[in-house]
C-alpha cells in the first residue's frame, strides 16, 4: 500500500492522498470544472507544474486563470519556449540561449544558423504560424531531472554551445531540469510550466520586434537576435494591450515633444535635454507649484555643489556601491599641449553628484543642532548626473542629467511616523492636482545592504505604521510590500501613478535612513545633553522634472490643463482688417497673466483652427470685423465642438480661472 501524505487546501480542509499524487489528480477529484480550469499549483507557497508529484505533507492551492498574475507568468514563460521551438523547427541549426517572461510578454535570444543572416521582422509571421501549430498540437510539457555531465554532452552533441557553457557553470549540487515539449524538443529550465502547449490560446500572442543582444549581456561576446513577443491569456486581453500600445504611440512624449516644440535631444549631449521655450514654460510652472507646496509644508530650500571630492563619496558609501554610475573628474588642470596625455593620471578624483543627500548632510552638520531644531526639512531643486549606458537612455524617461524635487528631513526617532504621514498627505494632494490615481508600496531590505537588522526592523515598521495611520494601507490604494526592493541604505515607500490609459509609473518615494547620518557623522544635542544621530528621510514627489514632464505629456496626450499649457490661448484673425483688434485683445490677456500669442497670417480660418488644434492650444479666440465692432471673441476650445461667443471681459475671466494653478484656487 502506498504511503499516504496530507494535503491541506486553502479553505482549511485536508485530504489524505498517496505519495506521488499530482495537483492535477486532486483537481480532478474535486470536480471536472476545476480539473479543466487548473493551470498549475502553489505548493507551500512555491508555484509548480500541475503534473509534478507531491512527495510530502503540503499546503496546496490550485492556480486558475482567475489568479491572473501567476497565470500570465506561466503563459508567457510557455510562449517563450514555444517561440524557441518554432524558430528551431523552421531554421535547423539555430542556437537557443534564454527566454524569460516580461511584464507584458516574453522574449528569446537566439543565434541564427551559419547559412543565413540574423533574424529580422520579416521572419516573424512565419515564426508566429509555426508557434500556433505547436500550440494546436497540444504537446505535453514534461519535467525531467538530468545529470549535469549528461546534459552538457547533450547540448554539445546538438551544437548548442551557449547552453553547454551555461550548464557547466551552474553550481555543483544544483538539481538540473529540462522540459520536454512532446518527445521531440526540450530546453533547460527550472520551470514551472503549464501541462501542455494546448493550454495556451493560439490567438493570444503576437511577435512584436527583433533587436540585437549579446550573449550574457557582454558586448565582447557573440551577438544574438532577441525576438520580442507579447502574450496574454486570451485574445480579448491581447487586443486590449495592442490598443493600449497604439494609444501609447500617439502619446509618445518624444513625438509630441517635437511636434509641440517642447524639447529635443541630440548626440552631442547624450542623455541631456535641450529645453525649448515652450517646454521650459512647463518646467517653470511645475517648479513654482512645487515651491509653493514645500514652503507651505515647512521646508527650507538650499543649493549644493555639482562636483564633490571622491573622499566624500567614499565616506557616504556611494563610491563603492555606485561608482559605475558616476561621472568622475580628475582634480587637475588638463594639459593644453598638443602632445602628451590630456590628464596625468596622478590627480585625486572628484565626481559629479549623482544624488543630493550627502551634500544635505554637510549642510546639517554646519553649526550645532539641538533636538529643538528638529525636524529640519532641507529641499533642493537638485541637478544630478548619472552615467547611464547609451543604450539605456530613453527620451525624458531615462536621462543622464536630471533635476530632482529632492528633500531630506532630519528628525528624531519620535518624529518619524508623523513626518512620513505628513509627506503622504502632501504627495496625495500633489498627485490629485495633476489628475493621477496611485498605489503605494513598501520596498523592504535587499540582500546586500548597510546597517543592522535591528535598524532595518525599526525603519520598515515606521514606514508601515505611517501608511496605516494615514489610511493608505488598503486595497483601494494597492498597498503591497515588496521584499528585497529597498535601497542599500534604507527601506522606502513608493508611489505608483496610474495614467490616463492605465499604465503605471513609479514616481515618488520616501526612505527612512539611519545609515548615512552614521557614515557622515551627523548628530544633534538631545534633551539629555548628549549627542544623538538624527534619522534622515529622503523624499521626492515628482522624482525628476524630466521624467515627470515626460509622464505628463503622455498622460495628457499633449493636451495640458490650461494652467500648465505653454501657450494658453491664441487670438486668430479671420480678416486682416481685424489685426489691430486682435492685438488689443492679446494685450489685455497678457495684462491678466495669460500666456497668449496672435495669429495674423493671411490664411483661411479653418487652416488656422486645424493647425492650432494639432499644436494642442487650449483656447483659440477667433476675431473678425463683427467681433471687433461688438467687442467680442468667438472661442473654440480644444476637444469641444462649435464655438462660444463672449465679451472680451468674459473671456478673460474664464481664462484666468482656468489658468489658476489648482493649489491657488478657492
Amino acid at each position: 500500500m502506498s504511503e499516504m501524505i496530507r494535503v491541506t487546501l486553502p479553505d482549511g480542509s485536508a485530504r489524505e492522498v498517496a505519495r506521488g499524487t499530482t495537483p492535477a489528480d486532486i483537481a480532478a477529484a474535486i470536480g471536472p470544472g476545476l480539473a479543466k480550469a487548473a493551470l498549475a499549483a502553489r505548493v507551500d507557497g512555491e508555484v509548480r507544474d500541475i503534473m509534478r508529484p507531491l512527495e510530502a505533507d503540503t499546503n496546496l492551492a490550485l492556480i486558475t486563470a482567475k489568479d491572473e498574475a501567476d497565470a500570465l507568468e506561466l503563459a508567457r514563460h510557455d510562449f517563450a519556449h514555444v517561440l524557441a521551438e518554432a524558430v528551431q523547427k523552421l531554421h535547423p541549426g539555430t542556437q537557443i540561449t534564454f527566454g524569460p517572461a516580461t511584464d507584458d510578454g516574453f522574449y528569446y535570444d537566439v543565434m541564427a544558423p551559419a547559412n543565413r543572416g540574423p533574424f529580422t521582422e520579416d521572419d516573424l509571421p512565419a515564426i508566429e504560424e509555426a508557434m500556433r501549430e505547436i500550440i494546436r498540437a497540444d504537446k505535453p510539457l514534461r519535467r525531467e531531472v538530468v545529470a549535469r555531465d549528461d546534459l552538457i554532452k547533450t547540448w554539445k552533441d546538438a551544437g548548442e554551445s551557449f547552453k553547454a557553457e551555461w550548464a557547466a557553470e551552474l553550481p555543483e549540487g544544483e538539481e538540473l531540469t529540462v522540459y520536454w515539449s512532446g518527445d521531440d524538443w526540450m530546453d533547460m529550465c527550472r520551470g514551472p510550466h503549464l501541462a501542455s502547449t494546448g493550454k495556451l490560446d493560439p490567438a493570444a500572442f503576437k511577435l512584436m520586434r527583433v533587436a540585437g543582444a549579446y550573449w550574457r549581456g557582454d558586448q565582447n561576446n557573440a551577438q544574438l537576435t532577441r525576438i520580442y513577443g507579447t502574450g496574454w491569456l486570451n485574445k480579448k486581453q491581447l487586443d486590449a494591450h495592442l490598443l493600449r500600445l497604439e494609444e501609447a504611440a500617439k502619446r509618445d512624449h518624444r513625438k509630441l515633444g517635437g511636434e509641440m516644440d517642447l524639447f529635443h535631444l541630440q548626440q552631442e549631449a547624450h542623455g541631456s535635454v535641450f529645453w525649448h521655450p515652450h517646454g521650459f514654460t512647463i518646467w517653470r510652472q511645475l517648479e513654482s507649484y512645487m515651491r509653493r507646496a514645500i514652503d507651505d509644508a515647512g521646508y527650507r530650500e538650499v543649493k549644493t555643489p555639482q562636483v564633490m571630492d571622491a573622499h566624500q563619496w567614499e565616506q557616504s558609501g556611494h563610491w563603492g556601491k555606485y561608482r559605475e554610475n558616476m561621472f568622475v573628474i580628475p582634480d587637475e588642470v588638463p594639459n593644453t599641449e598638443d602632445e602628451g596625455p590630456v590628464i596625468s593620471g596622478d590627480a585625486d578624483w572628484m565626481a559629479l553628484k549623482p544624488m543630493n543627500c550627502p551634500a544635505h548632510v554637510l549642510i546639517f552638520r554646519q553649526g550645532i543642532k539641538s533636538y529643538r531644531d528638529l525636524p529640519l526639512r532641507l529641499f533642493e531643486h537638485g541637478c544630478c548626473h548619472r552615467n547611464e549606458p547609451h543604450g539605456a537612455l530613453h527620451g525624458l524617461m531615462r536621462v543622464r542629467q536630471f533635476t530632482q524635487d529632492d528633500a531630506h528631513i532630519f528628525c528624531r526617532e519620535d518624529q518619524i511616523v508623523q513626518e512620513v504621514q505628513d509627506f503622504c498627505a502632501l504627495a496625495d494632494r500633489v498627485y490629485k492636482d495633476f489628475g493621477f490615481t496611485y498605489s503605494i508600496k513598501l520596498a523592504l531590505r535587499p540582500e546586500k545592504r548597510f546597517g543592522s537588522d535591528a535598524d532595518w526592523d525599526k525603519a520598515e515598521n515606521e514606514l508601515r505604521d505611517a501608511v496605516v495611520k494615514a489610511g493608505l494601507a488598503t486595497e483601494e490604494y494597492g498597498w503591497e510590500e515588496l521584499p528585497g526592493e529597498g535601497a542599500f541604505y534604507a527601506p522606502k515607500l513608493e508611489w505608483h501613478l496610474t495614467d490616463a490609459i492605465g499604465r503605471t509609473w513609479q514616481v515618488g518615494t520616501i526612505q527612512s535612513d539611519r545609515v548615512l547620518p552614521e557614515r557622515l557623522d551627523a548628530s544633534y544635542i538631545g534633551e539629555d545633553g548628549g549627542k544623538h544621530r538624527p534619522v534622515m528621510l529622503h523624499r521626492a514627489i515628482f522624482g525628476s522634472y524630466e521624467r515627470f514632464i515626460g509622464i505628463l505629456i503622455e498622460h495628457y496626450a499633449g493636451r495640458f490643463p490650461v494652467w500648465l499649457a505653454p501657450v494658453q490661448a491664441v487670438v486668430a484673425t479671420i480678416v486682416s482688417d481685424a489685426d489691430g483688434y486682435a492685438n488689443s485683445v492679446a494685450e489685455k490677456l497678457k495684462a491678466a497673466g495669460i500666456r497668449v500669442e496672435t495669429d495674423l497670417r493671411n490664411e483661411k480660418i479653418n487652416y488656422k483652427v486645424r493647425e492650432h488644434s494639432l499644436a494642442k492650444i487650449p483656447h483659440l479666440l477667433v476675431v473678425g470685423n463683427r467681433e471687433a465692432e461688438e467687442g467680442k471673441v468667438a472661442i473654440r476650445t480644444l476637444g469641444s465642438e462649435g464655438q462660444r461667443i463672449m465679451s472680451v471681459d468674459e473671456a478673460i475671466a474664464m481664462l484666468v480661472a482656468e489658468a489658476t494653478p489648482p493649489d491657488l484656487r478657492g
